[in-house]
């Protein structure tokens, strides 16, 4: 046991030895040579000697003796740029007698100023930013001579252009979606909202993989402190790798044993500009098309973009379809239970004969029998996402028709327990948000065993717990269930009933407090009374 502590004890003395260390080497970064050679050694070395980095070199450059090196990764780059702005320039021009020089200094001044037709380029004196500026996908320019280098940006390869998002489709609204380039997830969204006064505050998270993190909101109308706070969060992560936006969701949300959201996740421009325009904060992630929006409320998760493009009574019955939806894909197996096995009395008598008819013979409880079915349709569910698409069609048809028509009548299940859980599978997906759905998956099968094991007094039970749990929830500081609790008049306009866009004058009160007005007031409209 001794031996263990004493183990754990250097264990731990190490890793702070490690921790202490890396800040050091960051903050000493080592300065580029002035000789090319040296340069370009460093560079093979630290990248492994690895093929897609190219090294082109050029000589007699301005009538100098001095060698030009073009470094660039193969695939990173946009090829055309490459070649038309910065080779052709600086081979296939004719250099006036001006601008012949032997300084590498001036050389590279008139390469910067006169010759690369690039947008974006700037300088770099440190191998550390080299190598980070190569595998962002730019070209890096050196000289023998000068210890300093241009930075061209040249940032392309192959990518996945706009396309209709695949998880968030909608019958009347925009059909472009994000796509795993964070550049042209932020354009999209400036193409909405054409304000100087929507900010983007950059981060590199990840000390492998610095993926680049964009926070973007509105100034003026996002809340300061949340801002901070969600700044705040994110420089805390120190990790190895971001991969994708769930990873940014899992450090930063306010509770991490909850089966609720406390962030939610969109691929839609317009739910991400929408959001942005209430006082939101949005979170893009380079490398998926799912961007991340905070602070949210439960309401928020039963609202579709497309709501707001239809017609508010059609609107407004759609959402509270969604969140009757997800009460029954919650509680369905578990009323079914309850019922069956402690409250026959209230069934009418026609059904409970039927009920028990097709129950007779069969060898398992309710209970064992509706965990049977839901574990099986989960197995069903995962098994046609993870199957390529030629076959999925096939694993529907034999889970749903023989193997359910089989246990039947093998009399294994009852033929209600198999609508109970077909008509709970539907229910689940109709919830807009994905994170909602998965909460429903999980509680449902917690009311089933207290259902099991209390009946409706157990379901009564859970249900006071969850919203017992649901009111102490914060996202960045925002209640929950607000505009509910603390309840608020002024915010009910767009909660379960969304009212028409004339009367949505302000924007949700505990988000903003300083520019809460998003329109003009006594808009409704009138027609005309027929007079010139």
């Amino acid at each position: 046991m001794a031996f263990f502590k004493r183990t754990k004890k250097t264990h731990t003395n190490t890793a702070l030895l490690h921790h202490n260390e890396q800040p050091k080497q960051n903050a000493e970064p080592s300065r580029l040579s002035d000789r090319l050679d040296q340069n370009l050694h460093k560079i093979r070395e630290q990248t492994g000697h690895s093929r897609d980095i190219i090294i082109r070199t050029l000589s007699h450059m301005f009538g100098s003796e001095h060698t030009l090196a073009v470094i660039y990764i193969d695939g990173l780059v946009d090829t055309l740029t490459i070649n038309h702005s910065i080779m052709e320039s600086l081979t296939s021009r004719d250099y006036d007698e001006e601008l012949y020089t032997s300084d590498p200094a001036e050389i590279l001044s008139i390469i910067k100023n006169r010759f690369l037709t690039i947008g974006s380029i700037s300088e770099l004196e440190h191998m550390e930013t080299l190598i980070s500026a190569i595998l962002e996908g730019n070209t890096i320019i050196l000289i023998e001579g000068s210890s300093h280098g241009i930075i061209a940006s040249s940032i392309g390869g192959e990518e996945r252009g706009v396309e209709e998002p695949q998880s968030q489709t909608v019958v009347r609204g925009p059909k472009e979606g994000f796509t795993e380039n964070i550049r042209t997830n932020t354009a999209l969204i400036r193409r909405k909202i054409k304000s100087p006064n929507l900010w983007i505050v950059d981060r590199k998270i990840g000390r492998v993989t610095q993926t680049d993190v964009a926070v973007m909101y509105l100034n003026g109308i996002a809340n300061d402190k949340i801002v901070q706070e969600i700044l705040d969060r994110l420089d805390r992560i120190d990790t190895d790798s971001i991969l994708e936006s769930g990873y940014i969701e899992e450090f930063i949300q306010d509770t991490t044993f909850s089966p609720f959201p406390t962030i939610t996740n969109t691929e839609r421009p317009d739910a991400i500009a929408g959001a942005i325009l209430e006082g939101k904060v949005a979170i893009l992630v380079d490398g998926t098309p799912f961007a991340l929006i905070a602070p949210i409320t439960i309401f928020k998760l039963f609202q579709s973009s497309e709501d707001y493009y239809q017609k508010f009574d059609i609107a407004t019955f759609l959402r509270l379809l969604r969140i009757i939806s997800f009460v029954v894909s919650m509680l369905l197996p578990s009323l079914y239970i309850a019922i069956s096995t402690f409250h026959q009395e209230m069934l009418p008598t026609t059904l409970l004969i039927s009920l028990a008819a097709q129950r007779e013979g069969i060898p398992f409880p309710a209970v064992v029998e509706a965990l049977a079915m839901e574990i099986t349709f989960e197995v069903l569910r995962e098994a046609g996402v993870r199957m390529p698409r030629a076959m999925g069609s096939a694993i529907s048809i034999v889970g749903a028709l023989v193997l359910g028509q089989a246990a039947v009548q093998a009399g294994l299940v009852s033929a209600a327990m198999v609508i109970i859980v077909a008509f709970t599978a539907i229910a689940s997906f109709v919830a807009p948000s994905v994170s909602i759905a998965n909460s429903a998956r999980l509680l449902r099968f917690g009311f089933m065993i207290l259902a099991a094991t209390l009946g409706l007094f157990g379901i009564m039970a859970g249900l006071l717990a969850m919203l017992i749990h649901l009111s102490g929830l914060r996202s960045f500081g925002l209640p929950y269930l607000t505009p509910f609790a603390p309840f608020i008049p002024l915010d009910q306009k767009d909660v379960l009933v969304r009212v028409p866009w004339w009367a949505m004058v302000t924007r949700p009160t505990l988000i903003n407090r300083k520019n809460a007005k998003r329109q003009k007031t006594n808009q409704r409209p009138s027609p005309s009374d027929g007079k010139e």
